[in-house]
This record gives structure tokens, sequence and C-alpha cells, in this order.
């Protein structure tokens, strides 16, 4: 079992976010303790990416205060918020991989960019991280080499680079058939595991928010309807709450 503390992480109060007349988050308040995993569960366009964007600033919100590791990020400045984004690791829903560099270029693109390793630093920095993913076979392959599931252990991999204390992942399992969807959820909770990372995941794939989050929150038209284990969601008497997990199942 994972151990995490009471102490949060990440602290978001009354958070308000609309798009013209599209209210998409309306008063959003979590906080995620350091060392938990949080999946985030509901339908598509119910704000999920969207509540990823403004955690790592490439949105601000209306209203409402995000707080990461102590500090309130919509009052930052750029360069304040750039060294609390080199914190964060975050895993794109399509890996978002750069298509002229090799699996070895991405991941170390983060470390090239951020770090002052030298060159031979950072190859074995990048072999170990390639390697916890189990794509050491694979480093000099292109993105459009690799199939949909090796893509999402790369972004992962290149999510770890920094060392972040948070990990952020945008429907991790969407597009995989089911066995590498399982490997994909297996890997994302053997290595928050080792790392004793926070994170937070927005997926709808419930069987795999069950094996690898602490603590589920399911959202619907900008609200929390519910929270807790899938047991927990079970005895919800909401019902959006029930539906989702009736059809999730």
């Amino acid at each position: 079992m994972k151990k995490h503390t009471s102490d949060p992480s990440i602290v978001l109060k009354d958070l308000h976010k609309s798009f013209g007349e599209k209210i998409v988050l309306n008063g959003i308040d979590l906080a995620v303790a350091r060392g938990e995993t949080v999946a985030v569960l509901g339908r598509s366009g119910t704000g999920k990416s969207v509540l990823l964007k403004l955690l790592i600033g490439l949105l601000k919100p209306d209203s409402g205060s995000i707080q990461i590791e102590g500090r309130d990020i919509v009052r930052l400045n750029e360069t304040e918020l750039n060294e609390v984004r080199k914190r964060v690791g975050f895993l794109f829903q399509q890996a978002a991989l750069y298509d002229s560099l090799t699996v070895q270029e991405n991941v170390g693109f983060p470390l090239r960019r951020h770090t002052k390793l030298s060159d031979a630093e950072r190859k074995d920095r990048v072999r170990a991280l390639v390697a916890s993913v189990g794509m050491e076979q694979d480093l000099g392959k292109l993105p459009s080499q690799i199939s949909g599931g090796m893509q999402k252990r790369v972004g992962l991999a290149r999510a770890l680079a920094l060392d972040p204390e948070i990990l952020l992942c945008d429907e991790p399992t969407a597009g995989l058939d089911p066995i590498t969807a399982g490997e994909v959820g297996k890997l994302i909770s053997q290595l928050q595991r080792e790392r004793n990372m926070t994170s937070i995941v927005v997926t709808h794939d419930i069987h795999g928010a069950r094996s690898f989050s602490d603590r589920m929150v399911v959202i619907d038209q900008g609200k929390i309807l519910s929270e807790g284990t899938f047991d927990d969601l079970q005895k919800s008497r909401n019902q959006f709450v029930a539906s989702f997990l009736r059809h999730a199942a």
C-alpha cells in the first residue's frame, strides 16, 4: 500500500471556469494529500481535462484558488509559474511526443531544457527512465514506429524526467485495447508507489481507476457529486453517479 499523509499537496477552492455562456467548472473544492492518487471520473465534456489545464496554468480560472505545494498558482507570474511546473509531470491524452525526435530524444527533451546535466549524465538518466517503462529496446525509434501503448509509456517516462512531486494524467488508457490499457494502468500504479508521488488521473475508465487510485471523484455539470472508494461510490444515492457506475461496469 502506498503511503500518503493528510498534508495536502494540491488544494482547489471554489474553482469556477466558463467559456462564454458554457459553465464548465462550477465551484470545485478538492484537496489531494501528498502521495495520494485521485481519479477524476465523468462523462466526456464535463471539464476533466480543463481541470488539469488549470492545474498547470495553461488556463486561468474565472475565480477560486489553486494551491500547489502551498503556492496559489493563480497569483504567480510566468517565471514563478514555470518553477512550479518543473515539480509537476504531465502525461497527455495522446502522449504528445515530438514526431521528429526519437524515443531517447523525446524523453531527454526536458532534461536538456531544464537541467545542467552533461551529455553522458543525460543519456544515463534517459536510459534509466526508458527502462523503468519497459522501452529500453526502442531508444532509437520514432513515435510513428511504435504502438499507441508504447507511446503512452514513452510519454510517461518523459513526464517523470525531472523527478516531479506531482503527476497529472489525462486519459492515460484512452484509445488502447483492454490488455494494453491494463498494462499502462499497472505501470502508472507501480511508478507511483515507487516514487510516492501525488497524482490526479482524469479518466472515464473506472476499471483502471479502481486499480491505481486511492480515491475517486465523480464530476458532472461542473460539480463534484461524490467521492471516495469504489465501494463508497456504489453506495451513493445520486442518480447520475449510480447511472455512471452502471454504464461503466
